[in-house]
């Protein structure tokens, strides 16, 4: 073989490994930012329960104020 074609291949090797390191670290980052985004996901989630009871408390308060407005139409 040609010294030329082993130094093509030498450096093509070179380039197709610094292209997979890259997609490799790529790869890391992206599974480190997946575990982040459901770490925050969860807590959106305990967000949506605590701030959600505000309709059923609504109707209870409603239903327990049934006397008071039957009293005021009395009026």
């Amino acid at each position: 073989m040609p010294v030329d074609a082993i130094i093509t291949l030498i450096v093509g090797a070179l380039i197709i490994a610094a292209a997979a390191l890259g997609l490799f670290r790529v790869i890391i980052h992206l599974k480190v930012t997946s575990s982040t985004l459901s770490a925050l996901d969860g807590g959106v989630k305990v967000i949506v329960d605590q701030t959600s009871t505000v309709p059923p408390v609504v109707a209870s308060v409603n239903a327990h104020l049934a006397p008071v407005r039957d009293f005021a139409d009395s009026i």
